[in-house]
C-alpha cells in the first residue's frame, strides 16, 4: 500500500502554527481538529459512489451518493482523540472505537489497557494518532485490529519520522499511511524532529 502526504497549503499553514511552541492549548486542539477534517477529504477520495433518483426544486436527477462505505474511527489513546472530532464532522455516521496501550518497561511488550470496537468487521478502520515516531504503538494497534478480524485499515497521523513509516510499512505493508508531514527523524528520546512536542500534553494542557 502507499504513503500519502497531504501537502495542501491550508494543511501546511495550520501545521506550522501547531509546531510553534507559543501556540496555546486551545488553538493547538482547534487546529488539530481542522487539519483532521481537511485530511479527511483525501482519506475518503476513493470511496465508491452509487446513484439515486432524487427531486431537486426544479427537476428529477440521478444523484451521486457514497455507496455504503461503513467507517469506524479508532483513536490510539490519548492523543488520537484529538483527531476524532474533525473526522466526524465529515462522517457523522461513523462509529468510534478506542485503543489504549502502553509498553511494559521490562519486557517491551505492548499492554492493552483498553480495547473497544463496534460491531462489523467489514468496516474501514481509520486509526488515528497525531505522532508516528518509532511506529511501535501504531504497529501494535494494527496487529490487534487484524487479530480481531479487521482487514481494512488506514493509519492517519499528523507528523511522522521516516523510521516510524518504515516500521509500519515493513510489518503492515497492506496499510495505507496518511500524513500531513514526513519530518526529518528522531532525537535520542525518540521525539520527532522538528515535530511539535508531545501531542497529548499539548492537546490536553498537561505539559
Amino acid at each position: 500500500m502507499a504513503l500519502h502526504i497531504i501537502d495542501h497549503p491550508l494543511v501546511q499553514h495550520k501545521l506550522s502554527i501547531m509546531r510553534d511552541k507559543a501556540t496555546s492549548t486551545m488553538k493547538f486542539r482547534e487546529l488539530l481538529q481542522e487539519i483532521a477534517m481537511l485530511m479527511g477529504y483525501e482519506i475518503t477520495r476513493d470511496f465508491p459512489l452509487t446513484y439515486e433518483d432524487i427531486e431537486t426544486p426544479l427537476m428529477p436527477m440521478r444523484a451521486p451518493k457514497i455507496a455504503g462505505k461503513k467507517v469506524v474511527i479508532v483513536p490510539i489513546l490519548r492523543a488520537g482523540l484529538g483527531m476524532v472530532e474533525g473526522l466526524t464532522r465529515l462522517m457523522p455516521s461513523a462509529r468510534i472505537g478506542h485503543i489504549g496501550l502502553y509498553r511494559d518497561e521490562e519486557t517491551c511488550n505492548p499492554v492493552f489497557y483498553y480495547y473497544k470496537m463496534p460491531a462489523g468487521k467489514e468496516r474501514l478502520v481509520l486509526l488515528t494518532d497525531p505522532m508516528l515516531a518509532t511506529g511501535g504503538s501504531a504497529c501494535d494497534a494494527i496487529a490487534r485490529l487484524k487479530a480481531d478480524g479487521y482487514a481494512h485499515i488506514r493509519l492517519v497521523c499528523l507528523v511522522a519520522s521516516p523510521q516510524g513509516v518504515a516500521k509500519v510499512q515493513e510489518l503492515h505493508p497492506d496499510v495505507d499511511i496518511y500524513l500531513a508531514s514526513l519530518d526529518e527523524g528522531l532525537n535520542e528520546k525518540n521525539y520527532i524532529l522538528p515535530g511539535l512536542g508531545d501531542a497529548g500534553d499539548r492537546i490536553f494542557g498537561t505539559k
